[in-house]
Order: structure tokens, then C-alpha cells, then sequence
């Protein structure tokens, strides 16, 4: 049976990009590291065309942040509320971009514009959601050079216009939906539950990937998301990768795809597993805030 979803509020996307646009890289999360694989993540971008700018203090560093959160506060607010800018595109995650959601409000949210990345950017992308704008949840800077040539073609699709092709997953059965889209990953969107940073999850299709949570963390997380509720209207699932999400060697552990299973498969609703988006493999970009379908028998989520 497929269920019907309509959205309380439509989601803009923003206006396709043409060569020659002007995108601002920023970074509102963690510290700059990987300077090559960001050089090389810039690169991509100019090669395509777009005239990319660089925040002047990429480099800087707070502890463990790109920079004290004024800075890296006034650097989103900056490019967002520059009417020549089309884009913006995240230096990489990390952590640190809910701290400047604190005390944020996306002025000028009538011209909307691209917000690009994933990992720690999920809140951003969340937040500008609730503004009825779609992001796209996609490779950051960093990232962006080590993505096969046909996830860089998508990201490009996309933002161009034109459209996604379905992505294949191992299908846990339950039929077909069509919902809200809202890709993340899911530490930081667990750390979002009950915040006013929280979406409207009724009719959404949640789909989420993580890096280096060990398995009791992972089900940590996702019993806290089934205890609070907020899965008794979620749609559908899509599941990406779980990367070097092992257990300590030698501690007595499920692993992490047991966990998933035993956590969210009694939910009974069509849930995707293994699909090609989330951190050390391909990231297909997925828009926030779209319609999709999920088909839980095949094992396709389509645009």
C-alpha cells in the first residue's frame, strides 16, 4: 500500500546555479585540518565554473572550532545575506555549528540560497529546513575530491537543475511511502531532539549515517529517539553508511547493523538500509525538505 503524504508547508528549493555564480566557503564548524583535500575540494567547484570565495580566516582555530562562535556566526550571516551570493558551501564538520544556532535567525529567508555539506552541518541544514528552505546534504570541502565521478555528476545535478536518480539499498520490506525528506546524520540529530532546532518530524522520511559511534552509542541514540516519541509519525527510514562503527576489540558487543535492526525493525514501517550516502564512501547528496519515496521492498529511494 502507498501512503500519501502531504507537507504542511512547502519547502523552497532555491533558484538552479549557472556558471559564474558567486559561492562563499565558510567554516561554521570544526577547526580546518585537511588543507590539501580542501584546496583540492575548492578546485572542483571553479573547475565547474562558479567564481568560490574563501572566507579570509579559513585557517583559524578556537580549541577545537574554526574560529570563536562571533566569527564563525558572522561568516554564515555574511554570506547569507549577500545578494550576490548564491551558495554556500561548508569547509568540513566537526562540531560547533549548533552553538551559533543559539541566538540565530536566517534573515532574508524570502531569497533563498544553497547551503551545502553533511556530518555536524546536519543542524544547519535541519534549522534552515524549519524556514522552509531545502540545503542539500551533501560532501563538504574536504570531503568533495574523494567522491567517485558520478556522486560529484549528482551534486552538480542537482544544484543545476537538473534531476536524482534513485538510490538502491537493501530493502527491509514494508511497502511503499512517499514523505519529507530529512537526511542527517544521526549523532547530531539526536543532540537536536527537543531543542527548538527540532523539525516537524510527522510524515517524514529520516535518514541517517554516522561515523565512529560504537555500537551501545548507536543504540544510545536511537533508543532515546523511540523513548521521547519522536519515530511514532516518522514515514519511512533510509539507512547510509556506519563507518568505523566497531566495537572495542576484545568487549562483547552486537555490531552495529544488529543494532539497527533490533532497534528500528519492530517500528513497521519501510526502512532502506546500505545506502551509498555518509562519511568514507560515496555521499550521494540528498535535498532537504523534498518530496521522496521509499520503497522499502526494492530497496529504492527515488526523487
Amino acid at each position: 500500500m502507498q501512503t500519501q503524504i502531504q507537507h504542511k508547508v512547502p519547502t523552497i528549493i532555491p533558484p538552479a546555479l549557472n556558471k559564474g555564480d558567486l559561492l562563499k566557503v565558510i567554516a561554521p564548524s570544526g577547526a580546518l585540518r585537511e588543507f590539501s583535500a580542501f584546496q583540492h575540494g575548492v578546485e572542483i567547484w571553479r573547475s565547474h565554473g562558479y567564481k568560490v570565495e574563501v572566507v579570509p580566516d579559513i585557517e583559524e582555530k578556537w580549541g577545537y572550532l574554526a574560529g570563536k562562535d562571533k566569527n564563525r556566526s558572522n561568516h554564515l550571516a555574511t554570506a547569507w545575506e549577500n545578494p550576490e551570493c548564491r551558495g554556500i558551501l561548508c569547509a568540513r564538520g566537526g562540531f560547533g555549528s549548533t552553538r551559533i544556532l543559539e541566538n540565530w535567525n536566517w534573515q532574508n529567508s524570502e531569497s533563498p540560497k544553497w547551503l551545502i555539506g553533511f556530518s555536524d552541518i546536519t543542524a544547519l541544514l535541519w534549522s534552515l529546513y524549519k524556514k522552509g528552505i531545502s540545503g542539500v546534504h551533501g560532501p563538504v570541502m574536504t570531503t568533495l575530491a574523494d567522491e567517485p565521478e558520478w556522486s560529484i555528476k549528482r551534486l552538480f545535478d542537482w544544484v543545476e537543475g537538473r534531476t536524482l536518480e534513485p538510490l538502491k539499498g537493501e530493502g527491509w520490506g514494508g511497502g511503499v511511502v512517499n514523505g519529507v525528506l530529512l537526511p542527517g546524520n544521526l549523532t547530531v540529530a539526536t543532540h537536536l531532539l527537543g531543542t527548538p532546532m527540532q523539525p516537524n518530524l510527522d510524515g517524514v522520511i529520516l535518514a541517517f549515517e554516522d561515523v565512529t559511534e560504537a555500537p551501545y552509542r548507536i543504540d544510545r541514540m536511537l533508543t532515546q529517539w523511540r523513548m521521547s516519541g519522536a519515530l511514532s509519525k516518522v514515514k519511512g527510514i533510509a539507512l547510509g553508511t556506519f563507518t568505523q562503527c566497531e566495537a572495542p576489540a576484545n568487549v562483547p558487543s552486537f555490531s552495529v547493523e544488529e543494532v539497527l535492526r533490533d532497534r528500528l525493525s519492530d517500528l513497521e514501517i519501510p526502512i532502506i538500509s546500505n545506502l551509498p550516502f555518509g562519511h568514507n564512501g560515496p555521499n550521494a547528496i540528498l535535498p532537504v525538505g523534498i518530496t521522496a519515496t521509499l520503497d522499502g521492498d526494492k530497496g529504492l529511494l527515488s526523487f
